[in-house]
């Protein structure tokens, strides 16, 4: 590091370079550091997390009576909570008027409660993480569920999943609200009570802590995973006590044959219906937005609180094709799954299946996308499995279901998980791991957007799917701080600095320069802008415009800290010292800085080279 003198270099002075010691005292803190950030306070985190998984549980299988409330009270005029599906009915052509009267009504409670309660849940609940800090209205607590309730249970074919998401995830907001926590802290919460809604529903807590991390939280950290876990598996437990009294069914939700380990074909036809449902995860996801497309033209002309009714009439006219399409349809689907449906009945329930909810959700009814999900993609695996061999119908209904929800969600792991965790049939695991990965491959190269995301999208916000390790977190500054600095002097003048630096010099280049006394201790700092705007005043001294340091970094931090120190107090560059040394200093890191270990990493992304070259060997040598 050099002092700036007058315009000759006779008399340069050299300050000792830091980093050109043999020594390392560096070397202890670096060794300090751990692999996660997390500390104690997620231990406080914990009771609530478990406390969230309690009521999410409760308002979870709560939201299932009211389904199974209205659905017997639409279709059968009787009262009664259990879950049952609309086929069954004799009201004939009457059941065209069931799904229109109820979306009718989820349309006026859109209207005057909340529009949030509009749609499937998940965009919405990745929307409240995403720009609303995780803040979520308590009165959507009430009024999504039995938005949702009445859809579904007057034959919308939806899941109940999505809404339940929404439902507890606002649980774990509001409880996060009545504490003094961060956005963050908030977050996870909130996650916590999306799993565990989804784990009393469908008894699968490890799937629904996959679902969490893969598409809420949008991020892999303990602080997360572990209060997501916790609230997921606080959520089966009582789902099994309530089990025990006999009032919901017992795991798996859909018990199905064993059978022996899969072999060679059966893990061929896994990639074919891989394939399969990959392209019918595109399929689905534009028939999605693209009904949804068809009623946005209706704005102006029709006010959106209509819209419900219309997709109703498409559902209630769907119901007379296939009432197997109305509802949740949980008893379909195991039906799928046991093979019981002929080919003819899976295609005719694919496409009604398909046109009604795409209608349905298009239109903004309330209700969720992971049964229909599993139904479609269930009937996709089973048709093949009429003519792809190694294994029943049923085990490729099954492998269909896992491909479709890979593929329209884009998360494989849950996918895989989820289908185990509801059948049990380990005997699947990796035929369900070829049938996923292959359609979360086909449906990441044909779409840009999830079914998820896409809506979120169209909101005018990006979500990135992408986790890696970031390059700051990676990169100490001493890689990348600049030890080739200008010092000044505390008696130089401005205008004699200024001097010193004249316009296109290299010296130009350094905003900020250090202040250091005659031993060569850093005293202050000088920001060149200082320099700048009172350059013209003779007599002013350095030591009278230099200022303490604002913040500083140390070289054995990692960049992540110091891009954060930058940021929290708005500045471009930090004076680099040694710790436990604040007077020593060692160099300069700037923005740019932080920008090299970013250069490191797309290096690793877009550099190819050859490595290793094969040569043939002569004869004789």
């Amino acid at each position: 590091m050099s002092a700036i003198l007058p315009d000759d270099d006779s008399g340069k002075i050299t300050v000792d370079s830091y980093l050109g010691s043999d020594v390392r005292p560096w070397a202890s803190h670096e060794r300090s550091l751990g692999d996660f950030t997390t500390g104690p306070e997620v231990l406080r985190l914990l009771p609530l997390a478990i406390a969230v998984g309690a009521l999410a549980a409760g308002v979870s299988l709560a939201l299932l009576d009211m389904i199974g409330f209205f659905t017997n009270l639409a279709y059968y005029q009787r009262v009664s909570v259990r879950l049952v599906s609309p086929d069954a009915t004799t009201l004939g052509a009457a059941a065209l008027v069931v799904p229109v009267v109820g979306g009718l009504v989820v349309g006026v409670m859109a209207r005057f409660g909340s529009e949030q309660i509009r749609g499937h849940g998940i965009p919405e609940a990745m929307e409240n993480i995403l720009i609303n800090g995780s803040r979520i209205a308590p009165r959507l607590a009430v009024l999504k569920p039995l938005a949702s309730a009445v859809s579904i249970g007057t034959g919308g074919p939806f899941g109940a999943e999505g809404p339940i998401i929404l439902t507890g995830g606002a649980v774990g907001s509001i409880v996060g609200q009545l504490f003094e926590l961060t956005a963050a802290e908030r977050r996870a919460l909130l996650v916590a009570g999306a799993a565990g809604g989804m784990s009393a529903v469908f008894g699968t807590p490890v799937a629904a802590t996959l679902f969490g991390i893969e598409l809420l939280v949008f991020e892999f950290r303990p602080r997360s995973m572990v209060l997501i876990a916790a609230a997921a598996a606080t959520a089966d437990a009582l789902r099994v006590v309530i089990a025990g009294a006999g009032l919901v069914a017992p795991q798996p939700l859909f018990p199905v044959p064993a059978h022996p380990p899969l072999g060679t074909p059966a893990l061929a036809g896994a990639v074919v219906v891989g394939l399969a449902t990959g392209l019918g995860a595109w399929v689905m996801t534009q028939a999605v937005y693209g009904c949804e497309d068809l009623f946005m033209r209706l704005t102006g002309r029709l006010h959106w609180m209509w819209w419900p009714l219309i997709g109703g009439a498409v559902i209630g006219a769907g119901g007379l094709v296939d009432r197997r399409a109305l509802g949740v349809g949980y008893d379909t689907i195991h039906a799928e799954l046991l093979g019981q449906l002929g080919a003819a009945a899976l295609i005719l329930l694919l496409v009604t299946k398909l046109v009604i909810w795409a209608a349905g959700l298009g239109g903004g009814t309330s209700g969720g996308i992971l049964a229909p999900i599993l139904m479609m993609g269930a009937a996709i695996g089973a048709i093949l499995g009429h003519v792809l061999p190694g294994a029943s119908i049923g085990t490729y209904a099954l492998l269909g279901m896992a491909g479709a929800l890979g593929g329209v969600t884009r998360s494989p792991f849950t996918a895989i998980v989820f289908a185990f965790e509801l059948t049990h049939d380990q005997n699947s695991l990796l035929a369900l791991l070829v049938a996923a990965t292959t359609a979360h491959l086909v449906s990441v190269l044909t779409l840009k957007r999830s079914i998820l995301t896409e809506k979120v999208a169209r909101r005018g916000f990006h979500v990135m799917r992408e986790y890696a390790v970031d390059p700051l977190e990676a990169t100490f500054v001493r890689e990348v701080m600049d030890v080739d600095v200008l010092v000044v002097e505390p008696d130089r003048t401005l205008a004699d600095l200024y001097r010193c630096a004249p316009e296109g010099s290299p010296h130009r280049r350094q905003r900020l320069y250090p202040v250091v006394d005659g031993d060569g201790s850093l005293v202050g700092v000088l920001p060149w802008s200082q320099v700048l705007a009172r350059r013209h005043d003779v007599a002013l001294e350095v030591r009278q415009a230099m200022t303490a340091p604002v913040a500083t970094a140390y070289p054995d931090e990692i960049l992540r800290r110091v891009a954060d120190r930058m940021a929290a107090h708005g500045l471009g560059v930090l004076p680099v010292v040694e710790r436990g040394r604040p007077d020593h200093l060692c160099g300069l890191v700037t923005q740019f800085d932080l920008l090299a270990a970013r250069q490191r990493s797309l290096q690793e992304e877009r550099h190819a080279e050859r490595v290793l070259t094969l040569r043939r060997v002569r004869e004789g040598s």
